[in-house]
């Protein structure tokens, strides 16, 4: 298994999420990422509908002709023709004319990473996450797109990484309790947890890192800032899971404000670093778009910060990371 840096991209905002980004930003992106020292970047065929690979892909032709940088990509959805000219879907602005269908079958999982190798420009992707199982995305269809996995994809996933085609395997998912039934029934190298372990959510991941400390499944953290709203900040009309935030998560960011503002520490700092006390977890990965973004973000992920702030917003003594 490849060890991961701490600190990581995530590739869904140059795929235009939310909003439209041009060709020129997302490649400055990338490039300032890299010369940061950024060495990882996570991707999916599902952001842009494809854009999002097309992009990082062509960035690291120029900026990393060695192919020394670390690339996740993600199967289980494969990119079918639409006619629909609508500007946004499933989150998405002005991206290409194509549809996301989910199948997680043994030949789609492997049509899938073919797909993404081209877009990609690399015939290795590193790491290679399951996308979206579980009942938050597929509802009454879950068993049914759980049960094509555990017979025919996971099994492609398990080829991939035997045959050294890729050096790990495992999820990519937003919910907790799809984590818990897959560890009961296969092994995983990673689990990519996006928005579930946060300064907003610390406890709810507990009985799941006391798991993957049992099984040495490591974890990525996905959506450190839960989409957005602990780096806008509560006055801000920002995004948490995706959509438009509750009052009652507007409030609670609020509270963490006022407790960072004592200890002279951006709230993003603090959100960026919480999941890395953790050992069980390898590497954050926060979405950027635009080279300022990334200077932030370094800034943030070098904060100093005092144990008094994490007593004062009831983060408890950490497992520390190994860093």
């Amino acid at each position: 298994m490849i060890a991961l840096p701490t600190l990581g991209m995530g590739c869904a905002g140059i795929g235009n999420l939310y909003r439209p980004v041009d060709d020129r930003v997302a490649g400055e992106t990338v490039a300032a990422a890299l010369a940061a020292g950024i060495g990882y970047f996570d991707v999916a065929p599902h952001y842009g509908f494809g854009l999002g690979e097309t992009r990082l892909g062509a960035a690291l032709a120029e900026h990393d002709p060695q192919a020394r940088a670390l690339i996740s990509t993600k199967v289980g959805r494969l990119l079918e023709p639409t006619d629909s000219d609508a500007a946004e879907r499933h989150g998405f602005v002005d991206a290409p004319p194509l549809e996301p269908v989910f199948d997680y079958t043994y030949d789609a999982v492997l049509r899938s990473i073919d797909a993404s190798r081209a877009r990609l420009r690399r015939e290795r992707i590193d790491l290679l996450f399951a996308h979206d199982l579980g009942a938050m995305v597929h509802g009454n269809d879950a068993a049914r797109h759980m049960a094509d996995f555990l017979a025919g994809g996971y099994l492609a996933l398990r080829r991939l990484r035997d045959a050294g085609e890729v050096a790990g395997i495992g999820v990519g998912v937003n919910e907790i309790a799809v984590c818990h039934v897959l560890l009961d029934r296969v092994e995983l190298d990673v689990i990519l947890l996006a928005g579930r372990y946060t300064l907003l959510e610390q406890d709810a991941a507990a009985a799941l890192i006391e798991r993957c400390r049992a099984t040495g499944t490591r974890l990525v953290i996905g959506g450190p800032y839960n989409s957005g709203i602990l780096v806008e900040g509560s006055r801000t009309a920002s995004h948490f899971d995706y959509a438009p935030p509750p009052a009652s998560v507007v409030a609670r960011v609020a509270e963490l404000e006022r407790a960072c503002a004592r200890f002279d520490v951006p709230l993003p700092a603090a959100a960026l670093q919480f999941p890395l006390r953790e050992a069980a977890v390898a590497c954050v990965i926060p979405g950027l778009v635009g080279a300022e973004q990334v200077a932030a973000t370094l800034q943030y992920a070098e904060w100093p910060i005092p144990d008094a702030l994490w007593d004062a917003v009831g983060v408890p003594s950490p497992h520390e990371h190994a860093a």
